[in-house]
């Protein structure tokens, strides 16, 4: 995504994705987010796990985390017992691709992606004057 001065700052792409299995394997997860913002031109600061353990019906729990980039963010939600994860990416800078981030994390968790929706964040006419 090159971003043109009358383009959007950038862009917000929020995913449900279709995964059989590793949704509570935290390396993975983190293998997966790190991945992602390299194919998406970005530079991980950080990544925040956490795992809920157990379901109270005994079921392996899923996991919640943040990748915190210097272009934004990516964070994850997983359901194991739906076989379901939530990814929400919000990239800005003009080699930034979250597209090509999802993309990326959907293949490293083997899964498909069953909706997107890709929002162009801070395009509005009033903030022309902000993107010098």
């Amino acid at each position: 995504m090159n971003l043109q001065p009358e383009a959007a700052i950038g862009l917000h792409v929020i995913a449900d994705l279709a995964c059989a299995g590793g949704l509570s394997d935290l390396p993975a997860i983190e293998d997966a987010l790190r991945a992602g913002a390299a194919a998406g031109h970005a530079r991980v600061l950080e990544v925040r796990l956490h795992h809920f353990g157990q379901t109270p019906h005994g079921a392996e729990g899923g996991v919640t985390g943040v990748a915190l980039l210097a272009e934004s963010h990516i964070s994850i939600h997983t359901w194991p017992e739906h076989g379901l994860v939530a990814v929400d990416i919000f990239m800005c800078g003009g080699r930034a691709d979250p597209l090509a981030a999802l993309d990326t994390i959907a293949a490293r968790m083997g899964a498909r992606i069953i909706t997107q929706q890709a929002i162009p964040r801070l395009a509005h006419p009033a903030l022309a004057g902000l993107r010098a």
